[in-house]
């Protein structure tokens, strides 16, 4: 029989903050695959845990993983962890996963903290819709198309960031989102120096011109507001003929009915107005 992929989250700083059921497992499985083994190693001494740990990182994964999964279908249970939280999240664990599910390898999850929900539920933002996109990408084309849709998101930005690249990050973040936008950064949280800073974009980049970025950060960003997004529309659709707009919304897969119905109603037109233009082509 097949082994078990348990995926056991971790502190993210607070060496109190794991649970009874994943101290329990850490002991029990035959093998932990760890992102960083030196990193957990100061854990599972913490808590007299001697089960064998090996490592399993991004730039491993490739044979790693298939070596994982080898030990799997031996009948070997296995623990993930990542460096901090919850594996899966912004590291090579979903890769891990999804291999597991193709050979039919059980996985279960033991949950437990997040950095990304522990920043966002202290941040003061909105919790109620929020848009995770951990790291963004080094590869600047990409990078770059995230920051034209983050631009027009209007549920609460979240983003993960290393003290080394925050300037540049708040930098990038500034040519796409007005710098008045309320945001947050939680850093070391959980830690003895858990500072959750509450400012706008704008007085973040002054501020850190002068301070100098300590600690991971969760940068937490107010979303746009649906009025001003709305306004920004219809100034867009002003410059539009009717066909232009039609196609707008056919181009999205929506059908011609519907998107006569949305232009009128964008438009404050009379729908009848729409379907004479339309099939005036």
């Amino acid at each position: 029989m097949h082994g078990t992929l348990y995926l056991c989250a971790t502190p993210i700083g607070n060496l109190e903050d794991i649970t009874l059921r994943v101290l329990r497992i850490l002991k029990e499985v035959d093998l932990i695959a760890a992102e960083d083994t030196r990193r957990t190693q100061k854990l599972l001494n913490h808590y007299e845990i001697e089960t064998p740990s090996t490592s399993y990182h991004e730039h491993n994964k490739q044979s790693k993983g298939q070596w994982l999964l080898e030990q799997l279908k031996a009948g070997k249970n296995i623990a993930l962890v990542t460096d901090a939280g919850t594996p899966g999240i912004s590291d090579p664990g979903a890769d891990l996963v999804l291999l597991c599910y193709k050979e039919n390898i059980p996985v279960t999850s033991l949950p437990g903290a997040v950095a990304g929900i522990t920043g966002l539920i202290l941040s003061g933002l909105s919790t109620k819709r929020f848009a995770f996109e951990g790291f963004l990408p080094s590869d600047n084309k990409k990078k770059k198309e995230i920051l034209k849709f983050l631009s027009d998101e209007t549920r609460t930005i979240l983003l993960y960031e290393a003290p080394h690249r925050l300037r540049q990050t708040l930098k990038e973040l500034s040519s796409v989102i007005d710098v008045k936008r309320k945001m947050t950064l939680a850093r070391e949280l959980t830690k003895k120096h858990e500072e959750i800073f509450r400012t706008t974009l704008g007085q973040a980049i002054d501020y850190y011109q002068e301070q100098e970025p300590r600690g991971e950060y969760v940068i937490l960003i107010e979303g746009k507001s649906l009025k001003r997004l709305q306004k920004e529309e219809q100034q867009t659709w002003n410059t539009w003929s009717i066909l232009e707009h039609m196609q707008f919304y056919l181009d999205q897969g929506i059908s011609v009915k519907e998107a006569m119905k949305r232009v009128a109603k964008d438009r404050g037109v009379p729908k009848r107005e729409v379907y004479a233009t339309w099939h005036q082509i």
